[in-house]
């Protein structure tokens, strides 16, 4: 059974994934390569939705050009040849994720663009900053 919830269809299954990367209900963690597209896609619904006044686009642009490349640069790392290239990449896409928040937190208030939509693809982008810290944290050995 599938719970519509915002921009997200959620399955009970993938419902929260905690920092560790699990889900709360099973033990398999989520692909996180699925979730940054799911991201990116989440990212394109929403740019739909932003107001075209001079100021929407400017800022909307911005912040759809910062969340889509969150899966790239994810994707990227999967295919690292060191360490140091993984971290590369994963920090990359913590840029990218934390420019994403950025430009919504501008939209959202500014007044642009205030729909659930922007609070819900905000509370994603700031989830996932915690997983790929957490992430680099731990392939640096920090």
């Amino acid at each position: 059974m599938k719970r519509e919830k915002g921009l997200f269809t959620l399955q009970p299954s993938f419902v929260i994934v905690t920092l560790r990367g699990m889900h709360e209900d099973s033990e398999a963690p989520e692909d996180l390569r699925t979730r940054t597209k799911r991201f990116g896609l989440a990212a394109v619904a929403a740019f739909v939705k932003i107001p075209t006044s001079i100021q929407g686009q400017v800022m909307s642009r911005q912040m759809l050009r910062s969340a889509t490349s969150v899966g790239a640069h994810y994707r990227e790392a999967c295919r690292a040849r060191s360490d140091a290239e993984f971290i590369s990449k994963m920090e990359g896409g913590l840029q990218e994720l934390d420019e994403t928040a950025y430009w919504l937190e501008l939209l959202t208030e500014s007044g642009t663009f205030s729909a659930p939509a922007a609070h819900q693809l905000h509370e994603e982008a700031e989830e996932l900053i915690r997983i790929f810290v957490a992430i680099v944290r731990k392939r640096k050995g920090t």
